[in-house]
């Protein structure tokens, strides 16, 4: 059923010119059809005397009933971390490199998000991972992921030793950089580059990438999204490995330490204009070839 769309949040990247005059491209057309807008508190730095209504995420997620990003993937991935909790839908306008998550192009911007408002779109749903760390039984940190939950040494060049459970049965023992856990998502982001496997995200699959592994048999392992994925880091690790959501470090572990990773409840609900393809999308962002004869 498509939804009514009155009061709409507005998050942009920091740091950007380009981002700026979007923004206010932005602004202009939505203020020009008359509806509602709340800013984003950070974002609403960039501009001047805009006279709009100001809130943080988790009150842009409250009150609005569509939220456009304007930057690359790392902003929309940054807010689909606080939005999944409102249900808020998200459209995310390209002001970034690669964009698999920010379809809509400066150039096309009135034009998009008008066929947004009135209900030309596709709308759907990508799940998170929630990761938990626990020493002693006790919980000391927790964080969210959009594309990845990663374990990896931090800035020691040193392998990490740790134990992999699925489900509670025993996978594997493992000496490596880490270890990549990655949505259908984050199956084209770190994943990849770590030689993962490229899953469509209609697909409720996580994928398991080791980072450089001592054995050479090792390979990327793609399970059900709803199992639970258990880490035990080695006691005998010299080093403090660090457990990052979506490329940022939230937990620095130490030998010992259990990380838990399981889907999240909650869910980004992505907003996409009627053309959407998204094997388009890997032919353009990652090179693929066309067709012969194009």
């Amino acid at each position: 059923m498509e939804q009514t769309f009155n009061t709409i949040g507005v998050i942009g990247r920091l740091g950007s010119a380009q981002v700026v005059d979007t923004l206010k491209r932005l602004i202009r057309f939505l203020d020009a059809r008359g509806l509602a807008m709340v800013i984003e508190e950070r974002t609403a730095t960039l501009l001047l005397d805009h006279g709009l209504e100001v809130g943080s995420r988790r009150q842009i997620g409250e009150r609005c009933d569509l939220v456009i990003v304007v930057g690359g993937d790392g902003s929309l991935l940054g807010a689909a971390r606080a939005l999944c909790r409102s249900g808020t839908p998200v459209l995310g306008v390209n002001r970034g490199r690669l964009g698999f998550l920010t379809d809509i192009r400066p150039d096309e911007l009135e034009q998009k998000v008008a066929e947004v408002l009135e209900g030309q779109y596709l709308s759907e749903q990508r799940f998170l991972l929630e990761a938990e760390v626990f020493r002693d039984n006790e919980k000391i940190g927790a964080a969210d992921g959009l594309n990845d939950v990663v374990l990896h040494p931090g800035k020691a060049a040193r392998m990490i030793e740790f134990e992999l459970f699925i489900d509670g049965q025993f996978v594997y023992s493992q000496r490596s950089d880490g270890l990549i856990v990655a949505t259908p998502t984050g199956s084209t982001a770190y994943a990849l580059s770590g030689g993962g496997p490229i899953v469509h995200p209609r697909l409720e699959a996580i994928t398991l990438v080791p980072m450089f592994p001592h054995t050479l048999s090792s390979r990327p392992i793609v399970i059900d999204a709803a199992s639970e994925i258990t880490l035990h880091i080695s006691a005998s690790n010299s080093t403090y490995p660090h457990i990052s959501c979506d490329g940022q470090t939230q937990v620095v572990a130490k030998p010992g330490d259990v990380l838990k990773i399981r889907r999240k409840r909650e869910r980004l609900t992505l907003i996409h204009p009627l053309e959407h393809n998204y094997f388009e999308i890997c032919r353009t962002k990652l090179g693929w070839s066309n067709r012969l004869g194009e």
